[in-house]
């Protein structure tokens, strides 16, 4: 069946180089069409980036043109990298008191890769500028649990926001001072959990809708991935403040509250892929929203919502760390697991088309490349860049041999290294 699809695949790429030749087919198309093509994700290999001082990368991310990656460690230290040659062009102190394995470091857009925004475990939220005679770095608000996720108003070099554990939502501009530049818009508020006593819902994930970017979802510790619109969401006597415009879960989760989110992307066709607690994979389009009020009054009704697609291949014992969208138009889905996998799925369709080793221990983050087949990965001690350089493709692994590896990674995987 592979060596059908193999040839399939090499006859539809004869076919759009004679489209091309003709005038039938745009260049754009063609170079897209190759870009999404299943065998560039079948030759996709890697090369390591040394992180300095053997520091595990946490996140990370490229600059606009994608020739810069951005890296965050556990040293406290940012490191801006020139990927192709795996050269270090900057490495800088964050400011940041500690870590904790939670170290999210973002570019400001039309500034150069002059401006870059931070936050972390301690809480703080930062900003760096670097400049001819060296980095200048400032703490702009302080959570009071650790920050975890941030979000760029897409094309701004001035806005972004935050989230973090104490449950709050901030907006940010860099364009005023130090104290005024923090905007707290809202608390994000628990749904149905009797037995959550805190009163807020911990965030760990925040992301704005590339298509329309008055949108921007959040998600954390409850299985509800809640979509805002920004103006909605101003600190006044409206009875619209910090209430979503809408929420998304799967049925399947209904009535549990001790699962949660562990990854969140959007896509650029404005869908929303979230991983959960039990390795579930969901990806939702608008009219999957459960509206203003998400909670069902039984099953059966939430049943009768559109159902998610939802991508099969982890392990029961093997949670998600990170997803995201690969290809020019979100053509494939990928997942990092907590076992130093990645996984590469079909987008329409759900087909698992790829298994990879890609850390030794867990995959803390994934970063697609914004202009070509390029995917980024961290993890354990390692970061690394996927390019299909491949001479030959790779082959699937079966199901005995997927499982072989989750026992076999059960087995050291709180063993310290070597």
């Amino acid at each position: 069946m592979r060596n059908g699809k193999a040839k399939a695949s090499v006859d539809t790429a004869v076919v759009d180089v004679w489209r091309r030749e003709l005038g039938e087919l745009s260049n754009r198309k063609f170079a897209n069409r190759i870009a999404a093509s299943e065998d560039l994700v079948l030759r996709l290999d890697n090369s390591h980036i040394h992180v300095k001082d053997q520091s595990c990368a946490d996140r990370v991310t490229f600059n606009a043109a994608g020739n810069i990656l951005v890296s965050g460690s556990p040293d406290k230290r940012v490191s801006m990298w020139d990927w192709e040659p795996g050269i270090s062009k900057i490495s800088f102190n964050s400011g940041h008191k500690y870590i904790d394995s939670h170290f999210v470091v973002k570019i400001m857009p039309y500034t150069g890769d002059h401006s870059l925004v931070m936050c972390s475990a301690d809480g703080q939220v930062r900003h760096a500028l670097i400049m001819e005679g060296g980095v200048q770095t400032r703490m702009i608000a302080n959570h009071m649990q650790g920050a975890f996720d941030l979000a760029v108003e897409p094309g701004s070099p001035n806005i972004f926001y935050s989230c973090g554990a104490d449950g709050l939502v901030n907006h940010f501009d860099l364009r005023r001072r130090r104290h005024l530049a923090v905007t707290q818009l809202f608390k994000c508020q628990p749904i149905d959990d009797p037995m959550l006593i805190r009163g807020f819902i911990p965030l760990y994930h925040i992301a704005f809708d590339p298509v329309n970017p008055n949108l921007f979802a959040v998600s954390g510790c409850d299985k509800y991935t809640r979509l805002y619109d920004i103006r909605k969401s101003k600190q006044d006597s409206s009875t619209d403040f910090g209430q979503p415009i809408d929420h998304f879960y799967p049925p399947h989760l209904i009535g549990d509250h001790e699962i949660g989110v562990t990854g969140m992307a959007f896509s650029d066709q404005s869908e929303l892929l979230v991983s959960y607690g039990d390795s579930s994979i969901c990806l939702f389009t608008r009219d999957m929203g459960l509206g203003h009020d998400p909670v069902p009054s039984s099953r059966g009704e939430a049943s009768e919502k559109v159902i998610p697609r939802v991508y099969k291949g982890l392990s029961k014992k093997e949670r998600s760390k990170s997803v995201s969208f690969f290809g020019p138009k979100s053509e494939y889905v990928v997942v990092g697991s907590e076992f130093g996998r990645m996984f590469i799925w079909k987008k329409k369709g759900g087909e698992l088309v790829r298994v990879m080793k890609a850390v030794r221990r867990r995959v803390n983050f994934i970063e697609s490349h914004p202009q070509t087949s390029v995917l980024a990965s961290c993890g354990s001690l390692e970061l690394k860049i996927w390019t299909p350089k491949a001479v030959d493709k790779a082959v699937l692994p079966t199901q005995n041999e997927l499982d072989q590896q989750v026992q076999e990674r059960s087995m050291y995987r709180f063993l310290p290294f070597p």
